[in-house]
């Protein structure tokens, strides 16, 4: 069929789906009833609400707070200010790609779904059962990383509170950071049962905390601070001294660009909140789009401000210090401690990321939970009858507790190896959709109301090939020469869970699942 008769027969299904009720049945609703799904999910989200889920999911709070030891080491202030830039230009061109799609197929189901439509009939089934199996692994891990993270930051802030490293403080064990890492989860799930008005508004508290929350330590940080590092040093210093045994400076700055581009991910969570967007096919490019360009303007501005602050990269980084090694928790305590004598004050800045990172790990749940119910609504994982199941609130409360479940277990992996846990967290950047958009999909694929025009096939070839240098980086040697210990295990953790989900496609999934299933007659949406 091509653009011109399939574009006929969608308006026509939304002729006969709003026929007699035009007035009252949302954009986004009347092409669900086109793509074959019932509406369940309760859809009260504004379009601020939608892009305030995916803002807080990004969190540039979290992911920059993070790796920012990582940035320190691999290339310090050029890798981090340049390197942003770098990542945040393809990462808009990913997100405009992704927008476009998403205004097409606003479904809960996201990446699987579009991967599904796209791939036609007959890799359709193959196409969204792969998608949908790293997707949803990768946003387990992704929940799994920022609350882990969260909890390792609550044991700096206790290490730090009770005197530092070297003053005597306290410092957890693994098993307490573990411990802290299941409250919070616990945390997670008991708010995302509610209803989602409420899950709405801390979401919107959320991005207000996480804007205000920069802003405030843009300006404090650097004020506080008695030993600033000249204009020079922020973007010409070049930090090639490092304790990992890598010598080439190209290399070592492709590194430096992992700590920009795992801050900026996560937008997709403007995809699976669709079905709950008010005027989705409109509302979620907006949201995924606004998210990740104003993550890009406070993240810049973040990175520079405390970066004005580094004045030794060497001790920042070196576990000898107060904070353990965990290089801006430092630098908001000497910031401090140098002006007045005490670094109180550092530790209030710390716990003001913390409440972020505990936004984003809220908003990943949500988006987690939406995923899952979408794919066991099609029946693509175990207990499939149990995930898409929605309470009398209409929240899908099954799929919500399994997500926590799954995301605490994924952390028991780093008892072992922090290394091998951090490697799964990887497993969360895929952009098949996009691929399948620019190939089989490039001549039917049919518009919504955002659209790319004539540039679509040219930024979703971008998209895609940055996807890949980045998935290659995430896998690349981090340490020489490699050890158990130092091992980037990123490469075996995505085989092995391709070779699973692949083989169970071939033992039996082939013969059960079709894709995604359609419980509304006459849908526009066919694998036949």
């Amino acid at each position: 069929m091509d653009s011109a008769a399939e574009n006929m027969t969608l308006s026509s299904r939304v002729v006969a789906i709003t026929k007699g009720d035009a007035s009252s049945l949302d954009s986004g609703h009347a092409r669900l009833l086109e793509l074959g799904y019932k509406q369940e999910l309760k859809r009260g989200l504004s379009a601020i609400s939608n892009f305030s889920l995916s803002f807080s999911v990004i969190s540039v709070l979290t992911g920059v707070t993070t790796l920012y030891n990582t940035g320190l080491n691999y290339g310090g202030p050029v890798s981090m200010q340049y390197g942003w830039f770098i990542a945040s230009a393809f990462t808009m061109l990913v997100a405009l790609s992704m927008a476009e799609i998403c205004s097409s197929y606003p479904t809960t189901g996201g990446l699987y779904y579009w991967s599904a439509k796209l791939a036609g009939p007959r890799w359709a089934p193959f196409a969204s059962w792969i998608t949908g199996w790293f997707n949803i692994i990768g946003q387990w891990a992704g929940t799994t990383s920022v609350d882990f993270s969260l909890a390792q930051l609550i044991q700096v802030i206790i290490l730090l509170s009770t005197g530092g490293k070297n003053g005597g403080g306290y410092e957890a064990s693994k098993y307490v950071v573990i411990a802290f890492h299941g409250g919070i989860l616990l945390l997670h799930g008991i708010i995302n049962s509610l209803p989602v008005s409420v899950i709405s508004f801390l979401a919107q508290l959320g991005a207000i905390w996480n804007v205000l929350g920069v802003f405030v330590l843009m300006i404090l940080i650097p004020s506080v601070t008695t030993e600033r590092a000249s204009v020079k040093f922020v973007f010409t210093h070049f930090n090639a001294e490092n304790e990992n045994g890598i010598n080439s400076r190209p290399y070592i700055f492709l590194l430096g660009l992992l700590m920009s581009q795992y801050t900026l991910c996560g937008y997709d969570s403007s995809a699976h909140m669709t079905e709950e967007t008010k005027g989705a096919d409109r509302n979620g490019p907006k949201g995924l789009i606004s998210s990740v360009g104003i993550s890009i303007i406070v993240g810049w501005g973040y990175i520079l401000a405390i970066t004005f602050a580094v004045t030794d990269i060497h001790y920042l980084l070196s576990e000898d210090n107060d904070a353990g090694g965990y290089a801006i928790a430092e630098v908001f305590y000497l910031a401090f401690k140098r002006r007045y004598g005490n670094g109180s004050g550092g530790i209030v800045c710390l716990v003001m990321v913390g409440v972020a990172i505990f936004f984003c790990g809220m908003s990943s749940v949500t988006s987690n939970s939406r995923m899952a119910y979408a794919f066991s609504r099609d029946g693509a994982m175990p207990l499939s009858s149990l995930w898409h199941k929605v309470n009398k609130q209409e929240v899908p409360i099954h799929a919500v507790w399994l997500s926590v479940s799954v995301s605490f277990c994924m952390a028991l992996t780093s008892l072992g190896s922090i290394v091998a846990f951090e490697a799964m967290v990887s497993i969360a950047v895929i952009a098949l959709p996009i691929f399948f958009r620019v190939t089989l999909a490039q001549k039917h694929f049919v518009a919504g109301p955002f659209n790319l025009g004539r540039y679509g096939i040219i930024v979703g070839w971008a998209a895609v090939i940055w996807v890949v240098i980045i998935s290659v980086l995430f896998s690349l040697p981090v340490s020489y020469p490699i050890a158990i210990q130092t091992f980037n295990y990123t490469p075996v953790a995505v085989g092995s869970l391709l070779v699973l989900v692949v083989a169970f496609w071939i033992l039996t999934a082939h013969r059960w699942f079709k894709g995604p299933l359609t419980d509304v007659k006459n849908s526009t949406f066919s694998l036949s």
